[in-house]
């Protein structure tokens, strides 16, 4: 797969697949970007299980912090990673020992690591490399336009209301 670009139904599709995400590398600092994309999947109705073995224990978010994937009691359908890049293969060998295996492996922006790709869709998991979820999200509802940046849809369709103030949701087909 060309994982330098990535059409929007193949991230619009994994959006709607998916209903766990394990954030590894999830932060408490309400600064950092992983804190923003854990408060914004949740509030897009996403459960969400942060990873952090120096935060395990505590909650993220009202979440639960586990140390690793291996201990999230239930079945996570992506893992979204904040961690260096050098770390995703061992990240990647964790969620193909999962069982269930994860559908997805989604690198955040500036991770890739072209090697764990390929190992993980050889199990079988759509990947994702330097992208963002929480943007990939707003600009496929059409949030992102909001605050002036181009979202590269065009469509007539009314948004999707979910609840809470001015949330949009993804279209379930194509327009």
């Amino acid at each position: 797969m060309d994982h330098d670009r990535y059409s929007d139904d193949y991230v619009r599709d994994i959006l709607h697949s998916v209903s766990t995400v394990a954030v590894v590398g999830a932060s408490a600092n309400a600064v950092r970007p992983s804190y923003f994309v854990v408060k914004y999947l949740l509030a897009k109705g996403y459960r969400v299980f942060p990873i952090n073995p120096g935060q395990a224990g505590g909650t993220i978010l009202d979440q639960p912090v586990f140390r690793s994937l291996s201990d999230i009691p239930e079945p996570i359908d992506m893992v979204d990673i904040f961690r260096r890049s050098d770390a995703v293969p061992t990240i990647v060998a964790e969620a193909i020992a999962l069982q269930p295996r994860p559908k997805v492996i989604w690198m955040q922006l500036g991770i890739r690591n072209d090697d764990a790709a390929a190992e993980a869709e050889e199990a079988g998991m759509q990947v994702v490399m330097d992208r963002c979820p929480k943007i990939e999200y707003a600009r496929l509802s059409g949030e992102i336009s909001w605050s002036g940046v181009n979202s590269r849809q065009i469509s007539a369709r009314r948004p999707l209301r979910q609840q809470g103030v001015q949330h949009l949701g993804l279209h379930k087909s194509k327009p």
